[in-house]
């Protein structure tokens, strides 16, 4: 692999955009194998929606407690190596996990993936700026779409592979992490040599908002994330459950249904960089989060068949806010890329786990099917996007 264009003029690098999607995508890839073998794991183990719960919260901790400690660290002095160590990590957990004989091991296993990827996205998110040139939104659309797909893909090959022939075979997907390693080790190289100077980030202080509407924006964003993440535990986490519940299909076959909604959240975080780069990142974000309240009130009461339509469209809506908000919030605070990616993606890692650690409780306490109608309400906190301050007309 040859990634050896330079990042010194506005271009966007596109071989470096592509390989850093595909290393996100295989990231992601093992990372979803956790909340894919959530049925195989609670009927071995004999947990609880609590328990359940509770894994993906150790998860979604290690791999958000550090990240924007990466971040910030990586501000001031870039790991290119980073990258690949962090994907080592992810592979001593996938192989843990893979021969884990109870729950305590499940825990600490996840926590090794968690902490790869901690350390992956804030450097990882940085190449994708480096590399975007002028199109920062459609940069930041590539790198995502490759994390939706890995999402998307993952559960489709643990249903296929890890459901039907035993919680071992998650060692299998260690082929993906050193794959990752090898795509990582070429892109680091390509990062050292590309590193910008520091005189571009004191430049780009000159613009920056005043501290006192940066703060409030910033605020904004973070009910917004609280928003859009929350509703993600719920789909990622527990849709599987709720498809089986109320309509009696097998593990496998929600699967397949989740499989659907990760593959329209793919195909809509596509759409958001461009639109973005053309329209503006509020209006994305407005539409994005408030645009899928309509869906979300409704799947609840739907059939099966409009639950599917339902799941898919709110995933195609919903997907594109991420991109959105970080490319935003580099935007509010010019220079400090590592801080608030790490920042961003460690907030999105933490209330997804704790969103989910909740509602599996709130599951334990009264229905799947209550969680469902409940979660039907926080796109409604979109409502909020008109109060940040429209930084395409400032420009």
């Amino acid at each position: 692999m040859k990634l050896s264009t330079s990042a010194a003029s506005p271009v966007t690098v596109f071989p470096v955009l592509y390989a850093i999607s595909s290393s996100h995508m295989l990231n992601d890839m093992i990372q979803s194998v956790i909340p894919s073998i959530y049925p195989l794991l609670k009927t071995s183990y004999s947990l609880s929606f609590s328990q359940i719960g509770s894994i993906t919260l150790v998860f979604q901790l290690t791999a958000s407690i550090l990240q924007p400690f990466v971040g910030y660290f990586t501000d001031k002095k870039p790991f290119p190596r980073a990258l690949a160590i962090g994907m080592l990590f992810s592979l001593f957990g996938l192989i843990s996990l893979a021969f884990a004989h109870d729950y305590l091991m499940i825990l600490l296993s996840v926590a090794f993936i968690g902490m790869g990827s901690s350390v992956f996205h804030p450097e990882a998110s940085r190449v994708a700026h480096l590399a975007a040139g002028y199109r920062k939104g459609l940069a930041q659309s590539i790198f995502q779409v490759g994390g939706n797909f890995g999402s998307a893909i993952g559960p489709l090959l643990a249903a296929l592979i890890v459901v039907p022939l035993g919680q071992s075979y998650i060692s299998s997907f260690g082929i993906l992490a050193i794959i990752a390693i090898f795509i990582l080790w070429k892109i680091g190289i390509w990062y050292q040599k590309n590193l910008k100077p520091k005189t571009a980030t004191l430049l780009n202080k000159k613009k920056a908002l005043s501290r006192k509407t940066v703060i409030f924006s910033i605020f904004i964003l973070l009910m917004l994330m609280f928003s859009k993440n929350f509703y993600m535990a719920s789909m990622s986490s527990y849709f599987t459950f709720f498809l089986i519940d109320k309509f009696g299909l097998s593990v496998q076959q929600s699967q397949i249904y989740l499989f659907a909604f990760l593959a329209a959240v793919a195909a809509g975080t596509i759409l958001g960089g461009p639109i973005g780069d053309k329209y503006g990142r509020k209006l994305v974000i407005w539409v994005s989060i408030l645009g899928a309240a309509p869906f979300t009130l409704l799947l609840p009461y739907a059939s099966l068949q409009w639950t599917i339509v339902l799941a898919m469209l709110i995933g195609l809506i919903i997907s594109s806010a991420f991109s959105a908000i970080l490319v935003y919030a580099t935007e509010l605070i010019p220079g400090k890329v590592g801080t608030v990616a790490g920042l961003f993606f460690g907030l999105a890692f933490g209330l997804g786990g704790i969103g989910s650690a909740l509602l599996g409780k709130l599951a334990d306490e009264t229905s799947i099917a209550y969680v469902f109608s409940v979660c039907a309400f926080l796109p409604l906190i979109g409502v909020i996007t008109v109060f940040l301050p429209n930084l395409r007309k400032r420009e």
